[in-house]
């Protein structure tokens, strides 16, 4: 989770010739599958791809990880985006791994294709029996964990049987079926 807390601030409107006073404010952020799944119910398309996201969007994504009534305010939303730190700290959090796992590809191994949405996302969690409360973890780390699960739950490369092991363990299974079919026929 992110804490970032917008300071007390002091604003001329020219068209209005008013001053208006924002308090300070401290905003809670998660960068979890559970904003990725409320962006992408809005927008109905994967946030996780490589394409440039439109300000709005951006923007929007934020407003999806925000905790709290702050989220629906459009003062905040508007000092949020109008302030280049903020949004530095805040895409700065979004990239970072949260892990001290890294994952090496040797190029050998299947690369997945497929696009990845939220419902991908869960699925892979139900797939691999990872507890749904997880969707509220940072996703670089989540989708991390459903990585690390994918490759423990490989079968290992020494455990392929060579074809003469499987000719021999086909032929052993044959052999205690007519056995064990004699034996019936013995008995009547």
């Amino acid at each position: 989770m992110l804490t970032l807390t917008l300071p007390e601030e002091e604003d001329f409107d020219e068209v209005t010739n008013e001053f208006h006073y924002y308090p300070r404010v401290t905003l809670k952020f998660e960068h979890s599958l559970l904003s990725l799944s409320k962006w992408e119910q809005i927008y109905k398309k994967p946030f996780l791809t490589d394409g440039e996201k439109t300000t709005e969007e951006t923007i929007n994504y934020i407003r999806c990880m925000m905790i709290g009534p702050e989220a629906n305010n459009p003062v905040t939303i508007r000092r949020i985006k109008n302030s280049p730190k903020v949004m530095d700290r805040i895409q700065k959090y979004i990239e970072d791994p949260m892990c001290a796992t890294t994952i090496q590809h040797n190029g050998k191994g299947k690369q997945r294709r497929e696009i990845i949405t939220a419902e991908v996302i869960y699925y892979d969690m139900i797939a691999l029996q990872i507890p749904l409360e997880l969707e509220k973890w940072h996703l670089n780390r989540l989708l991390t964990l459903i990585q690390v699960c994918s490759i423990k739950n490989e079968p290992s490369k020494n455990s392929k049987m060579s074809m003469n092991d499987v000719y021999a363990k086909q032929d052993a299974i044959n052999k205690a079926n007519k056995a064990r079919i004699a034996a019936m026929k013995a008995k009547k």
